[in-house]
């Protein structure tokens, strides 16, 4: 059976576990395949680098934020939209991908993850072989 590469189908099947309350995911993501990489920014305002975990375990991507309060314990709070606390986003990363090769980078508030193209997944020229054809491939295809 022939299957065709796509790395955003498992992407955008855990997209719809991820989705907080009121529509709007607990960690925007962008993704795109450019060249022989798959290319993730996630939104993670107010955090610092020391504050976020990546883990790759068995092609699932992880990653964990921790936003700290903006409120003292003596504040009279009179609006509170940020979200803040531990922060958790999950991605089923394709069999075509290779995690272990993954790498991250945090600037201005978005974390890029780059995760390379498998090896076996890249395309390859096959050789052809001149000549006649085997024993075992003559008497297969006379049957």
């Amino acid at each position: 059976m022939f299957s065709r590469f796509d790395p955003f189908r498992e992407l955008e099947r855990s997209a719809g576990r991820a989705w907080a309350p009121y529509g709007r995911p607990a960690v925007p993501l962008d993704a795109v395949r450019r060249g022989d990489e798959v290319i993730m920014a996630f939104d993670l305002p107010g955090n610092d680098h020391d504050q976020i975990d990546v883990t790759v375990e068995k092609n699932v991507l992880t990653l964990t934020a921790n936003r700290p309060s903006f409120f003292a314990d003596d504040d009279e709070v009179l609006a509170r939209e940020r979200r803040r606390g531990e922060v958790k986003r999950q991605i089923v990363l394709s069999d075509e991908l290779d995690g272990d090769a993954a790498r991250a980078e945090y600037a201005d508030g978005v974390l890029v993850v780059r995760v390379p193209l498998a090896e076996r997944a890249k395309p390859h020229r096959v050789a052809i072989v001149v000549g006649e054809p085997s024993a075992e491939d003559a008497g297969a295809s006379s049957n």
